[in-house]
């Protein structure tokens, strides 16, 4: 009998891409969506795309935010990946905005997947969640066993929601009887080719570049991923029994934002005139953030390089993992496919 997987959140952008992934290794699998009258074609026709059967696709009505559908959700259910959270592009003056739903919704989800006698629950976290500890030394190469200080004053609400909803389900599954094995993906910068046009707020920054929204780039450097490995190694983390209780740090190198926009550029040649010609100073970048909310965001990552680890994805997994670069020209290829760039 095929097993049946639970992704919550299944119109985002990684989920969609474990949607796929599940399907191509033959698993049934049932999506939370928030409503769906009126997104519920949008996870076929991303099937669609991807060249592979949406038929086994059901979808059942789930919100964050409430306790209702989640035991419906979560029924005959052997694996659970937890995808959804939220990822404003926009901080939100009200931090609870964006931490409350990360942190209550991880808890509902874990709750629904104990009582129904969920096998194991994979969580996509976030390199957010390690990379914010106290100071470290210059060139310290982050890992598993770092964790962000979600008390820091210097973080976004994101970083914050992602730390305090990882380290929510690993008290639950300490502390409570008969609840299923837990495994934390976390990825970086998540980029790769884009399903529709629903995409993500890392895509959006692609997007955006492709658009000529920034004539020039802040001095950030993020760690980046592939989304088609961060599915990957969502789907090997539910049967891996070396994977049960641990992390798995996902990212393969860093880019910068001005290096984002050259490799998209050189995608999609015709709009190389729009992508960000120079790096902005960061002084530059705090004063246009006061008028432009989206890059207030990225304000504490001015002017810092944080390496992160992949060691242990590739040992356990035996996984390989695709280059930014690919990741970056298979995401405006993708944009420009869907006419979005």
């Amino acid at each position: 009998m095929t097993d049946t997987v639970l992704v919550t959140g299944a119109t985002g952008f990684v989920a969609k891409h474990c949607i796929a992934e599940l399907l191509r290794h033959g698993y049934r699998v049932r999506g939370t969506v928030r409503d769906i009258a009126m997104t519920g074609d949008a996870v076929t026709r991303a099937m669609a795309r991807a060249k592979i059967d949406g038929g086994e696709i059901a979808l059942v009505a789930a919100d964050l935010t409430s306790d209702a559908g989640w035991d419906e959700a979560v029924a005959g259910c052997r694996y659970v990946l937890h995808v959804a959270s939220p990822f404003p592009i926009t901080q939100p003056t009200d931090r609870n905005e964006v931490i409350r739903p990360a942190l209550d919704g991880t808890r509902r989800v874990l709750e629904a997947a104990t009582r129904a006698g969920v096998e194991r629950v994979v969580m996509t976290s976030s390199t957010v969640a390690v990379m914010y500890t106290s100071p470290r030394a210059p060139g310290h190469v982050y890992t598993e066993s770092d964790w962000t200080d979600p008390e820091r004053g210097d973080i976004t609400p994101y970083i914050a929601s992602k730390t305090l909803a990882e380290k929510a389900a690993w008290d639950f599954v300490g502390t409570t009887a008969g609840a299923p094995s837990l495994v934390a993906i976390n990825p970086g910068f998540i980029l790769g080719p884009v399903l529709d046009p629903d995409q993500s707020t890392s895509i959006e920054v692609l997007r955006l570049m492709g658009t000529g929204a920034y004539p020039g780039a802040p001095r950030i450097v993020f760690p980046v991923v592939d989304v088609r490995d961060v599915a990957a190694l969502h789907v090997k983390a539910m049967t891996e029994a070396k994977a049960a209780g641990a992390r798995f740090l996902a990212t393969n190198g860093s880019l910068s934002l001005y290096n984002m926009g050259k490799l998209v550029a050189e995608a999609v040649p015709d709009i190389a005139r729009k992508v960000p010609k120079f790096e902005m100073p960061d002084m530059m970048v705090r004063a246009i953030a006061i008028f432009d909310k989206r890059l207030r965001t990225v304000l504490p990552e001015l002017g810092v390089v944080r390496v992160c680890a992949n060691n242990k994805a590739r040992d356990v997994f035996g996984h390989v993992f695709h280059t930014p670069e690919e990741a970056v020209r298979a995401g405006a290829s993708s944009l420009r496919a869907l006419r979005m760039i």
